[in-house]
């Protein structure tokens, strides 16, 4: 039986319109046992999202209705499948006295919630790294290489998860090697393995859970897992909690590269 803790919803402006009952629907289907709902929380009032729609994550005006919705759902399924409430908290580089203020108000209210980064910091631009290849492309030129955007992204992702982000922190880092989305378009010559075995010591003596995503399987110019299986291994060995994530944006994303993953190494 499948346990997926990193879901979107009809909440998500760039995702699918199904509505949570069909997402709950296809878990049962799919023979799940547990589901998290993690929707991209609002971003803070302050931050301009630099995507073109500016679609990045829910407002803050629907998050009651959100919480509301899942809760009830939450109570009506739970002789079939566990319902976590959750979010996927972003960590945006000077924006962290925002995100504690945020968590410390919804905090309380979630079951389960990740911590990811999507959007980096050149000079006062803000790009979001996995939007497109295009804006991938432009910040490899803005960044100054394709290198450098690579040490940009691990930089930022030990800042969030050093940072202290007060008592309701998310405690499982999403989508650690994010930054290959594009890999097969942009291939990085560097060892990997030098960016993110440092980061899983820290991951490890903090006893964060690591998000084991199988999103990147449908990404053309990713085909891979999030991080890949070399990676999920070496966090295996220093007892990091590999969970599950389909990071589905729609109920036919559920269980996406489940079967791709190395298995075997899933908490």
């Amino acid at each position: 039986m499948i346990i997926d803790k990193h879901v979107h919803t009809p909440f998500c402006p760039h995702g699918s319109t199904d509505s949570l009952e069909r997402y709950i629907e296809q878990a049962i289907a799919l023979n799940y046992r547990e589901i998290s709902f993690t929707e991209h929380a609002p971003l803070p009032k302050n931050f301009i999202d630099p995507t073109p729609e500016k679609d990045s994550a829910m407002s803050l005006d629907q998050i009651h209705a959100y919480l509301d919705e899942l809760g009830r759902l939450k109570t009506y399924y739970s002789s079939a499948l566990k319902v976590n409430i959750g979010l996927e908290v972003d960590f945006i580089e000077g924006y962290e006295e925002e995100t504690t203020d945020f968590l410390d108000e919804y905090g309380p209210l979630l079951d389960d919630s990740i911590l990811s980064v999507h959007f980096l910091c050149s000079g006062k631009a803000y790009y979001c790294m996995d939007y497109s290849e295009e804006t991938f492309e432009e910040m490899v030129r803005v960044f100054g290489g394709l290198s450098k955007v690579y040490e940009a992204y691990f930089s930022t992702l030990r800042k969030s998860i050093v940072t202290d982000l007060g008592k309701y922190k998310p405690g499982r880092i999403g989508h650690i090697t994010l930054v290959e989305k594009f890999k097969r378009k942009f291939p990085n010559e560097q060892d990997l393995s030098g960016f993110v075995l440092p980061l899983l010591d820290i991951i490890a003596d903090k006893g964060y859970e690591l998000d084991y995503n199988g999103a990147g399987f449908t990404k053309p110019h990713c085909l891979d897992s999030y991080p890949p299986s070399s990676i999920a291994l070496e966090a295996y060995k220093r007892k990091i909690p590999l969970v599950y994530g389909s990071d589905a944006h729609s109920a036919k994303g559920l269980m996406q590269g489940y079967q791709q993953l190395e298995r075997a190494l899933l908490d």
